[in-house]
Formats: C-alpha cells, structure tokens, sequence
C-alpha cells in the first residue's frame, strides 16, 4: 500500500509511504483525498515524513486535497516534509499557502484548534 489512510472523528490522517512522490503515485493520493472528501471529511493532515522526493504532480496532489479542505470549510495540513521536499515547497513558494507541521499529532491538534475555534464563531 502506497498510502495508509487512518479516519478518525473530525480529521483523516494519510500517510505517504513512497519515496518518490511524482507523476507515477501522485493520482493515488488525489484519488484518497477526494474519496476522503466525498465522504465528508473536511479536516486532513497528509504526512509526507516517508517521502524524500516530490514533483510538481506530487504538489499538484497535495493542492487538490488545501482546495477541497477550504472548500468545504476545513483544515489542511502538511507534516513531516523531508529536507528536499521542504526546499521545493519553499521555492514553490507553496509554505505560504499550506500549513506544515512538523508531525502528525502536531498536525491533528492544529486540526482540532481550528475545529473549536470554527465552533465559536
């Protein structure tokens, strides 16, 4: 398995587990973030620590899951980025777009902050 999805109560947690985050493997993890979306999760933390390398088909992926989370009034967030992906991330300019973490609990807490703060308001 390419990808290990873990669906809890407010948030789904996808873990990458390929190297190469890039045009081969890429359609698998939109394919998980729109099948979580339609099953109406709005909250998702993807943790990329298992992944060394990303492409633009890679970030492609991971910005379809940031629109359909805004979208759908939830919360996007990317952890565990590897030195490389980390720089393309910074060069793409996209960590001023995505909310990265350092790790998955970091991610779910992040999560359900913006959770009790959207039912404050």
């Amino acid at each position: 398995m390419k990808f290990k999805v873990d669906k809890q109560e407010k948030v789904v947690v996808i873990s990458s587990h390929v190297e190469k985050l890039d045009a081969l493997c890429a359609p698998e993890l939109k394919a998980e973030l729109v099948i979580a979306n339609k099953e109406g999760y709005r909250n998702m933390v993807v943790d990329l620590s298992g992944t060394r390398y990303i492409d633009s088909s890679g970030l492609s992926a991971v910005l379809i899951g940031h629109r359909s989370c805004r979208d759908a009034g939830g919360t996007f967030v990317v952890c565990g980025l590897q030195p490389a992906v980390s720089k393309l991330v910074t060069i793409s300019q996209l960590d001023s777009v995505l909310k990265i973490v350092p790790t998955v609990g970091e991610g779910v807490d992040f999560v359900y902050m913006e959770e009790v703060e959207r039912d404050l308001k």
